[in-house]
């Protein structure tokens, strides 16, 4: 039996307009990981480098705030094999009105979607079952009450995922 796959989903990281760093216990989880994923507006490069030494492993895209750097590192769309799931990986999906039905036209190869660009934690599936995951963003909650990023344990060919919410920052 395959072993559980431990991911750290992340968008919208927006460094460093939005913050300095990550925060301290996205950092900790990110090292406790088998899978970061990543789903756009780095913003910066630093912090692509800086994960992508501090990963086991990372899938990442690039998003609307990312200039010509980090476009030619990174896919519009990045696609993964995690733990028996077909995992996708893109930055915007357009209005919540009527998701579910345009992801199910466009990605039919994938089990999992991780998104970004709202800000809004997002969890809900498809009536295709492809399961949507937008973590919000660790460091920049627009309208949202908290700052937050998700973790996901694969088991199985299954994903059960966690909202984390972040302390203000002082």
């Amino acid at each position: 039996m395959a072993a559980d796959v431990r991911l750290v989903l992340l968008a919208d990281t927006h460094l460093p307009k939005r913050a300095k760093q990550l925060p301290t216990p996205v950092w900790e989880a990110v090292e406790g990981a088998d899978v970061v994923v990543h789903a756009g507006d780095w913003v910066e490069a630093a912090l692509l480098d800086e994960l992508e030494q501090r990963s086991a492993r990372l899938v990442a895209c690039y998003g609307n705030n990312d200039g010509p750097e980090l476009r030619s590192r990174l896919p519009e769309v990045a696609r993964a094999e995690v733990g028996g799931l077909r995992l996708g990986v893109v930055h915007e999906t357009g209005a919540a009105q009527g998701r579910e039905t345009r992801i199910d036209q466009r990605y039919r190869d994938l089990d999992v979607l991780v998104f970004g660009h709202s800000h809004i934690p997002w969890d809900t599936t498809t009536p295709a079952g492809l399961r949507l995951l937008n973590p919000g963003s660790p460091t920049d909650r627009r309208r949202q009450p908290h700052c937050t990023y998700l973790t996901a344990v694969v088991s199985g060919g299954r994903i059960e995922v966690e909202l984390h919410r972040l302390p203000p920052r002082s």
